[in-house]
């Protein structure tokens, strides 16, 4: 698959990133993303790269794709009208929650509306046991009874959730069966495919978020794979998943709520890609865009992953305080910071950045689109940071004055300050708000920054990550190549695979080998069949997690299975492996205590093609010539001095310089203030290094 032309797009919410390979060798572009009708972004992304490397559409192979769509049209609101069927009695499941507050001492409290309205929510008699018995049969007739009131609200998409119907779809099919006769044209999604775990007010949740962002999902890709078919372009599609994993368009098309982290799962593969060729066991990924900020752990080339996602906050940053989503994603902390992101002065006389974006369509004040509001870009471009001849590979030219009148009226009005220092709050309070979220983001994960390189890309993750890894800590930072599309890049890297999570509930000292190996192989060939389809004979590989706890607790940690048939002298080493995964996270075991499984999950991907390590340095060092210099305001001191700039396509492995500095390309520009020294590694990367703390 490696010398086939792949074809990567990532949809952003202010830019999409391109990138294509061939033969080893790689183009990339960066254009708008066209917010009312995604597709024509992609179209004319794939026009400029083709323009540009002279290939025909029909040289493309494979095509690679992520996109923000189905998460931007469940916080915007703008996604199917969706109705839930569910269990008698369980009604406001998806509206009452775990009655947890996200902030104990607002008496004012907003929660997250449901996505399915009340009126909307039906249910219907039937019932089965935890273990899946039938208590009462479904009520078939009440489920057709349904179907008038569906037609006079003019439902356009269904979802069904039965309690312990992850145990026993049955009820669940049946239902799905009676209303596609009704409704064979509406999807229907059901809670024992999308979600298929315990905890029915998260597999509810999720499973209607798959409903109601389904018909969108479905009518973008169809459309995107007829675009790129009348162009000439007939290569397969294959979708980005949130867990880091590729999958086809009607797997997509079935279970679009994987895609919601599509994006910034396509950074963190590229991150892993980077750490894995460079040989780092512990990495903090920064990848900062238009529109937000994602940072994610990875340690031993792997990212850190998770089945507990939460989308369309109503308080800002608040764990809790958004529509909770069930599916394998990778662990990441994701905040409204980006080049985009709009900035004010708030009641208290306080900067204030994000996480409102100005998005593509004005965009910032110096875009000349219309926008009038500051925003982080028009900050650095009046700090002097930017080029404004050369801003996205000179796909726009920005308007310096603009900027920095925006900047003047909306922020140093109110404070007294000049343009220039108000850019310089600006970036300030963003650079902070980012290093607060990595260091949250680090203690909760159990571990530490310390040691760690910071690999930052993205358009704005070179810009702003030196100045946060001095915030953090972090004392080395790796930039990439082609790292103002690094997500782009990262679906280039990543396997087709599928992951596949059940619940049955098991205790470790009376594991029920025959139940548990029944399940585990079942899930297994399930996600190698869909895997089977997009891996071309490809090698695969297979991974078993159990999600345990000790017996009484609320919550489970992962813990990595043998990928076989499971033996009794396999129990003693798992419940050892669990209680040292439990002192990492919480300093000790608890012994005597039982432990209980209670879901597992099997995950088949495709190997990932070997990183090929840089060989051994012939390029002795020498000091790089600058190819200007610019007037730059530091950010830590204030002080407005020349800065050199170079040119990144003139820097050769070996070239060394020291802040501070500009290191200036096509997508993106790295910042090296003073303190800090760079060098070209024998992989091309730019290698940041501070000297001491500032």
């Amino acid at each position: 698959m490696m010398e086939q032309t792949r074809l990567a797009v990532d949809i952003g919410g202010t830019f999409t990133d391109l990138a294509l390979e061939r033969g080893g060798q790689r183009a990339t572009a960066k254009v708008l993303t066209t917010s009312s009708a995604p597709e024509q972004g992609v179209m004319n992304g794939v026009g400029a790269i083709l323009a540009s490397t002279g290939l025909a559409p029909a040289d493309i192979q494979i095509v690679i794709h992520g996109t923000t769509l189905a998460t931007n049209a469940i916080i915007e609101r703008k996604g199917a009208r969706t109705a839930l069927i569910t269990t008698e009695g369980f009604r406001d499941v998806i509206a009452m929650g775990n009655e947890s507050r996200y902030d104990q001492y607002d008496l004012n409290i907003v929660l997250p509306e449901p996505l399915a309205p009340r009126h909307l929510r039906l249910t219907v008699p039937e019932r089965l046991d935890r273990h899946g018995r039938v208590l009462l049969p479904l009520d078939e007739k009440a489920v057709r009874g349904l179907a008038p009131l569906l037609k006079a609200q003019a439902v356009e998409s269904i979802a069904i959730g039965f309690i312990h119907g992850f145990v026993n779809s049955a009820h669940e099919r049946r239902a799905a069966e009676i209303l596609g006769e009704s409704f064979p044209d509406i999807p229907i999604s059901l809670a024992s495919e999308v979600s298929p775990e315990m905890r029915e007010w998260e597999r509810f949740s999720t499973t209607v978020a798959n409903a109601y962002v389904q018909p969108l999902m479905a009518r973008y890709l169809r459309r995107l794979e007829k675009d790129l078919a009348e162009i000439g372009v007939m290569a397969p599609i294959y979708m980005m998943l949130s867990g880091g994993n590729l999958t086809t368009v009607d797997m997509a098309c079935r279970f679009p709520i994987r895609l919601v982290e599509s994006g910034p799962a396509g950074g963190a593969i590229f991150s892993a890609s980077v750490a894995r060729q460079c040989g780092l066991d512990r990495v903090l990924s920064f990848d900062m865009g238009g529109t937000t900020a994602k940072i994610c752990l990875i340690d031993d080339f792997a990212p850190q992953t998770s089945r507990h996602f939460e989308v369309a906050r109503v308080g800002r940053f608040k764990k809790g305080s958004g529509l909770p989503l069930r599916i394998p994603v990778i662990d990441m902390v994701e905040i409204g910071a980006g080049g985009g992101s709009l900035a004010d002065v708030d009641s208290l006389g306080r900067i204030a950045v994000g996480p409102e974006s100005a998005g593509a369509e004005p965009g910032p004040a110096c875009y000349g689109r219309g926008g009038s509001r500051p925003t982080v870009t028009d900050a650095n471009l009046t700090l002097g940071r930017y080029d404004a001849m050369r801003f996205a590979g000179g796909a726009l030219t920005l308007d310096a004055a603009a900027a920095e009148a925006a900047l003047a009226e909306t922020v140093g009005g109110p404070l007294g300050l000049d343009a220039s220092m108000a850019a310089l709050g600006v970036v300030e309070i963003v650079d902070e708000n980012m290093a607060n979220a990595a260091r949250v983001h680090v203690i909760e994960s159990g571990k530490t920054s310390d040691g760690r390189t910071m690999i930052a890309f993205g358009g704005g993750g070179p810009v702003h990550g030196a100045r946060i890894a001095e915030k953090i800590g972090v004392a080395r930072v790796l930039v990439p190549s082609g790292a103002g599309v690094g997500s782009a890049i990262g679906f280039l890297r990543a396997p087709v695979g599928y992951e596949v999570i059940r619940s049955l509930y098991q205790r470790l000292g009376g594991l029920d080998l025959d139940a548990v190996n029944a399940l585990l192989a079942s899930m297994a060939d399930e996600a190698g069949q869909v895997v089977a389809r997009g891996a071309f004979g490809a090698k695969t590989e297979e991974r078993r997690i159990g999600y345990m706890r000790y017996v009484g607790q609320g919550h489970e940690i992962a813990v990595s299975l043998p990928a076989r048939t499971l033996t009794p002298a396999d129990a003693p080493k798992i419940r050892a492996a669990y209680d040292a995964e439990y002192t990492r996270f919480y300093d000790r075991p608890v012994p005597g205590s039982e432990v209980e499984v209670m879901s597992f999950a099997v995950t088949v991907a495709a190997l990932p093609p070997t990183a090929v390590a840089a060989s051994a340095s012939n390029n002795p060092p020498y000091p790089a010539k600058a190819a200007a210099f610019r007037k730059v305001r530091d950010a830590a001191s204030g002080v407005v001095s020349d800065w050199a700039v170079y040119e990144r396509a003139l820097l050769q492995p070996g070239a060394y310089f020291a802040g501070p500095a500009i290191v200036a390309e096509a997508e993106t520009s790295t910042i090296l203030g003073p303190g800090w020294r760079g060098r070209i590694t024998n992989e091309a990367y730019i290698e940041l290094t501070r000297e001491a703390a500032r």
